[in-house]
């Protein structure tokens, strides 16, 4: 019950909102934070508060910045174009970034929290799989190394079509 008044608070605090993304600026990209700022959506994805549980929020470039690597050469000049990272959205971008930094943990997943005319930011939630407390939660993570490198996390898997449901859906995976 107390949720539902968070997310509506969530949705109507602008101000606090613009205040918070001018703090996040000053910020490095991938920080560590002590509580998620939207409680009621990290506690639908899984979020619980106990060791071994830790939120990190990572900031990502909006517009032409997620380019692939310069080519170090080797090429003729028609193929030296540099072209967009295609087919990834900017939250499957933050979880691997976060998973590069933080490699002793797991990305369990991820949610939005705040965009402005330069930047995304996307809070993640990571759990230590060998924690003593999250053996037995988690157990399925101990097989499944690296999630969010291997395209396994809900964000990466509905970006390439593999979760949804409605009209065309099913045409869609069907080729």
């Amino acid at each position: 019950m107390m949720y539902k008044y968070i997310k509506n608070s969530w949705n109507s605090d602008n101000e606090l909102t613009k205040e918070r993304v001018t703090e996040w600026k000053k910020e490095s990209a991938t920080i560590k934070v002590e509580r998620p700022t939207r409680l009621d959506k990290a506690r639908d994805l899984g979020y619980r508060a106990k060791q071994g549980i830790i939120i990190v929020r990572q900031r990502v470039h909006r517009g032409g910045h997620r380019m692939r690597p310069k080519f170090s050469g080797g090429r003729r000049s028609k193929a030296m174009r540099r072209k967009k990272i295609v087919n990834v959205n900017y939250q499957s971008i933050c979880e691997v970034r976060a998973q590069k930094h933080f490699i002793n943990m797991e990305v369990l997943n991820s949610y939005f929290v705040g965009k402005d005319k330069e930047f995304y930011w996307y809070e993640i939630i990571m759990i230590d799989p060998k924690h003593p407390s999250l053996r037995d939660e988690f157990k399925w993570m101990l097989e499944n190394k690296k999630r969010a490198l291997r395209g396994k996390t809900f964000a990466q898997r509905k970006g390439r079509g593999v979760i949804g449901k409605g009209f065309g859906f099913e045409k869609k995976n069907r080729r």
